[in-house]
């Protein structure tokens, strides 16, 4: 009888859930919950199988919006925190592990659909076995770095969102930075490049009270010229960020962006000049055009990255 795994790609708004056999992710089990909802994510997975009753739960992988630590996390854009024994005793599940969220997209790139692979760019195509970059926008920001190893993937955790932003030639970006830092002192990247982030932007630049997606849509109906400037900030300062962390690690397999706000930007960076700050890297600047970047479409392709990473370790 095959095993029954279930899975969970927590962030800092809403929360997914799905069960995975040994073909992986069954995607007719998915279903969204809001974290607000709960008192945390024991609670929401107990919730889950009650109304799914799927029968014992061999293992869970949980990809969470927070840093782990010694099997426990705790989320960054909210007030849970995770502990494995909790999720343990709430699902019956004997093997519990919990990854970062990014993890989970990293450890998911080679299940994602053709159809849910979006190029932004006309790139050179990708070298077999390459490192890859994933680079989420949300709630949050963070990305994850992903290697091939002997057939299997690789993917190490970070935190990068709440590393510091750069230094920008550009004055607006610097002026805008320079603010950022009177409420956030560690300046943090996702203090820009995030939901609120893309808001943050907004209001400083005089704008009203809107939310990210009301933005970007302020901006595809012209109806309002400082929802253009918020989006236009925020792909110079994304292509800058994004820029630097592809030197880091130089994914030639490509940069791939998920995320709720990266689905509702990507089709507007080409136009935003999201490419001339992530390609000026002076001797390097053929090898960052060299570099596919891809949005990914499907916003529950972290589930089958959890349903990949227990596989991986079924034997650990």
């Amino acid at each position: 009888m095959s095993e029954r795994h279930l899975l969970a790609d927590v962030g800092g708004t809403n929360t997914r859930v799905g069960l995975a056999d040994a073909r992986g992710l069954l995607p007719d089990t998915v279903r969204i919950y809001e974290n607000a909802g709960f008192d945390g994510l024991a609670p929401l997975l107990a919730a889950y199988l009650c109304e799914t009753e799927p029968g014992p739960i061999d293992a869970l992988c949980a990809g969470v919006a927070g840093p782990v630590r010694d099997g426990d996390a705790q989320l960054t854009n909210h007030d849970w925190f995770i502990a494995a024994a909790d999720l343990a005793a709430a699902t019956g599940a004997a093997r519990v592990r919990l990854i970062n969220d990014l993890q989970a997209q990293g450890y998911a790139l080679d299940d994602v659909p053709p159809a849910a692979r979006v190029p932004l760019f006309d790139d050179a195509p990708p070298p077999p076995d390459a490192t890859r970059l994933v680079l989420g926008l949300g709630t949050g920001c963070n990305v994850a770095v992903v290697h091939q190893s002997g057939g299997r993937l690789f993917v190490p955790p970070a935190e990068s969102g709440h590393s510091a932003l750069p230094h920008m030639a550009d004055a607006q970006a610097s002026a805008l930075i320079r603010h950022l830092a009177e409420t956030h002192p560690h300046c943090p990247v996702e203090a820009a490049l995030s939901g609120p982030g893309l808001m943050r932007i907004h209001r400083w630049l005089g704008g009203a009270a809107l939310s990210s997606a009301q933005i970007v849509t302020a901006h595809e109906q012209r109806t309002d010229p400082r929802a253009t400037q918020a989006l236009t900030l925020f792909a110079t300062i994304l292509g800058a960020v994004a820029g630097n962390l592809c030197l880091h690690h130089l994914p030639m397999g490509g940069l791939y962006l998920i995320g709720g706000t990266a689905r509702a930007i990507a089709p507007h960076l080409r136009d935003l000049g999201f490419a001339a700050p992530f390609t000026a890297r002076g001797p390097y600047s053929a090898i960052m055009r060299d570099i596919p970047v891809t949005l990914i479409a499907d916003d529950t392709i972290a589930l089958a990255g959890c349903a990949r990473h227990l596989r991986q370790t079924a034997h650990a």
